[in-house]
């Protein structure tokens, strides 16, 4: 029995691979469309297997942060400041007041911390006033670099819109701030790319978005915190923490984040700059999302990445180094260490959820993204089209493996034990190896639905299109090429598609002349014509052309359609030389024969056109449109102005430059196009060019480039010598006639295009 299905595996993947790319294509199209509804659950799947494999694949087990140590306002400090009696009459209950904060500061810098994070506010003064004092006494004689958290609240007052920079200017707050002042140190310069930043606001019990402002720190602390930053949570619909925003507006003024506003100091950055899916930061390039958010690379819970250290020794430290005696401290243990401040005992802040733990301190998300910013090892989200096309390969796969095993328990367990397993490997994969996040909902429901689909798939019709392409091609292209599309399966979109291609006009020079020698023997006209088409068109088929239309003696040709032929700028020019050369053998038969001379004149541009078939219900061709075709019957028309027989656009040059040798004619712009460009003349297949007519071109560009520089006397000079030697030059005589009428005439306003007329 194996061996039976082996032998017609084969076979059935040739017959029917149509149909399994069919399933596969609808089945990622409806799980494309579920995922951008959010549609089936998938968003919450999707947070589902990031979670999973965030930490499964991410965990790193080894010794804490070197940079980062916090102190934690744990349970020990409460308990110890509560019991001690000269702290509970100094710093009085939680929130303790900002004297405490000041021996805090005051330790930290005698111990050489780098800078200090407070993740939380100091927007409430003191009864007093004189701990606040106290606290910014210590800032400006320390000198050490503090970044404070900044709040929002709905009822705060709107701050008025500055010109930020960074650093602000040093302000003189005296006894009171003035609000212009305050959102001078507070906002932050931030170049956003084009992107909308997201909005300080928050959802009331009512589904209504309410806007919130920044609540300001105490005003001794503006003039003596070295950064402020926002320090509200970032999460997930679910109420997850798993990513950041770096920088938030209120409508008026930019704010970034808490880490933001250390890192930006560390770094030495003026600005926050996004553009594209890059974040600049100083010296420091991250990753971002297209929206300017971030994931964050957790790496373990907070306990597993950093050293903890509780306010309650620092503040015992400091007590002791005040009576002469030892602190207790690790020698250099946070020397050079950047220190964040924050709660880590139940109930003094909201408790945060990550993928890592379901309940952790608020500070664990401002402790990852400040690491995260220092390592430079966001997680950010794959290209959508990557995920679309693992969706797609998954689909791909699911539909070939079970259209062409066909067999009940393989289909059983792909459905319900490779699939979500498969995407789930591979998610983590992408993730420890690329810190990627690669979407694995979008493949899951993509492989799922193609499965079902391919099992349906076997009992419904078979795939005709392939007749009816063979007989609708066979009218344009040789019969072979037909077969090859049809076999690589290469099957054109019959109703339109944008693609790069490349588009041949030729026609007769004077053919109206030409015919009229034939005004009484039209028969013999016509026998002519069909014999010079038969000619040139068998040259262009040749080349892999399809031909589009025949308009009296013009031949249009197509060249990257319908079979997608990467070298379709070089097929053209190919083909362009080859009904040259055709149209040469002709012209020698027909003087033997008497009869008039012809010239053809070619025209090819390569561009991104609507290729497709077009028409009525009772004719339709397949042709190409848009402004790429105009320019390549334009460019066919050019050759008169310039005596030249073949003209190519910039695109196919620049594509086939290597294959081909040309002569730069000029620049030139289309009637109705405000834009100029660069129009060449094909002359032969790279190596084949004669020396005589190499000599030519390079005493044109010679000129050529004297003539854009104006110097019209010393061009003439160069192209009359030229042309004594080479007189049947058509574009050196040209251009001559040129530099003459302007050295006689000299223009008034040039800019060294020519104006190709219509």
């Amino acid at each position: 029995m194996a061996s039976v299905i082996l032998k017609f595996l084969p076979q059935r993947l040739r017959n029917h691979l149509s149909r399994m790319l069919g399933v596969a294509v609808v089945s990622t199209a409806v799980a494309t469309g579920c995922w951008l509804l959010g549609a089936l659950g998938l968003p919450t799947l999707e947070r589902a297997l990031y979670d999973r494999a965030l930490t499964t694949f991410t965990r790193r087990i080894r010794s804490q942060s070197p940079d980062i140590v916090v102190v934690a306002i744990d349970q020990s400090s409460l308990d110890g400041i509560r019991s001690n009696p000269t702290y509970a009459r100094d710093f009085g209950p939680y929130p303790w007041n900002h004297l405490l904060w000041a021996r805090v500061m005051e330790e930290l810098s005698r111990q050489g911390a780098r800078a200090v994070l407070f993740d939380g506010v100091m927007d409430e003064p003191s009864n007093d006033g004189s701990a606040e004092l106290e606290l910014a006494r210590v800032l400006r004689e320390r000198r050490l670099p503090v970044y404070l958290g900044v709040a929002t609240h709905p009822m705060a007052a709107p701050l008025p819109k500055v010109e930020p920079v960074h650093p602000p200017p040093v302000q003189d707050f005296g006894e009171g701030a003035d609000s212009l002042a305050v959102a001078q140190v507070l906002a932050f310069p931030v170049r956003t790319g084009g992107r909308t930043l997201p909005r300080l606001e928050s959802e009331s019990l009512l589904r209504v978005r309410q806007p919130h402002n920044l609540v300001p720190p105490i005003t001794p602390l503006l003039a003596e915190a070295k950064g402020f930053g926002l320090v509200e949570g970032e999460v997930d619909p679910d109420g997850i923490s798993r990513r950041t925003r770096f920088a938030y507006s209120d409508g008026t003024n930019a704010y970034v984040t808490l880490p933001v506003a250390a890192a930006a100091d560390f770094f030495g950055a003026t600005e926050l700059v996004f553009s594209g899916r890059t974040l600049r930061l100083g010296q420091r390039e991250l990753r971002v999302n297209p929206d300017g958010s971030a994931e964050l690379d957790f790496g373990g819970s907070l306990y597993e990445r950093f050293r903890i250290v509780p306010v309650m020794a620092l503040l015992d430290a400091w007590s002791l180094r005040q009576q002469g005696r030892p602190t207790g401290f690790e020698e250099d243990s946070l020397r050079d260490r950047i220190v964040v401040i924050g709660p880590t005992a139940l109930g003094l802040s909201t408790p945060a959820s990550t993928p890592f733990a379901a309940f952790v301190p608020g500070m664990s998300s401002q402790l990852t993204v400040l690491e995260n910013i220092f390592s430079g090892r966001f997680i950010t989200e794959a290209p959508f089209g990557v995920s679309l096309l693992f969706a797609l390969g998954l689909a791909v796969l699911s539909a070939v493996l079970l259209m062409t095993v066909r067999s009940p328990t393989l289909e059983l367990a792909w459905l319900l034990l490779a699939i979500v397993p498969l995407v789930f490997l591979i998610m983590g994969a992408s993730l420890a190896l690329g810190r990627v996040h690669l979407l694995g909902a979008l493949p899951v429901t993509a492989g799922l639905l193609a499965s079902l689909g391919a099992m349906a798939s076997n009992h419904l019709f078979a795939n005709r299109q392939a007749a009816f392409i063979r007989e609708a091609f066979s009218r344009y292209m040789e019969p072979h090429l037909v077969e090859q599309m049809i076999e690589e399966n290469q099957l054109p979109k019959l109703d339109g598609e944008e693609r790069e291609l490349t588009a041949f006009f030729s026609d007769i020079r004077g053919f109206s002349s030409f015919s009229e020698s034939f005004q009484h023997n039209p028969r013999e006209l016509v026998r002519i014509l069909n014999w010079y088409l038969t000619r040139v068109s068998s040259a262009l088929l040749r080349e892999g052309g399809c031909l589009d239309k025949y308009i009296g003696d013009a031949v249009v040709c197509l060249f990257g359609a319908p079979i997608n032929h990467s070298d379709h700028a070089v097929r053209a020019c190919r083909g362009a030389l080859a009904a040259q050369a055709e149209v040469t053998r002709m012209r020698e038969e027909l003087r033997e024969k008497d009869l008039p001379d012809v010239y053809t004149r070619i025209g090819i541009n390569t561009a991104r056109l609507f290729v497709g078939n077009f028409g009525s219900e009772q004719l339709f061709d397949y042709t190409a449109m848009g402004d790429g075709m105009n320019l390549a019957s334009r460019l066919e028309g050019a050759n008169k102005s310039y005596g030249s027989l073949i003209m190519i656009g910039p695109r196919t040059y620049e594509l086939a430059r290597d294959h081909i040798e040309v002569r730069e004619l000029d620049r030139v712009r289309v009637a109705g196009k405000a834009e100029a460009v660069t129009v060449y003349e094909l002359l032969a297949l790279k190596g084949e060019l004669p020396a005589e007519k190499r000599w030519t071109v390079k005493r044109y560009h010679e000129a050529l480039e004297l003539y854009r520089q104006q110097h019209f006397a010393e061009a003439a000079g160069i192209l009359a010598a030229q042309l004594s030697e080479d007189p049947e030059d058509g574009p050196t005589a040209v251009l001559l006639e040129r530099c003459r009428k302007y050295q006689e005439h000299p223009p008034r306003h040039f800019d060294g295009v020519a104006n190709l007329e219509k």
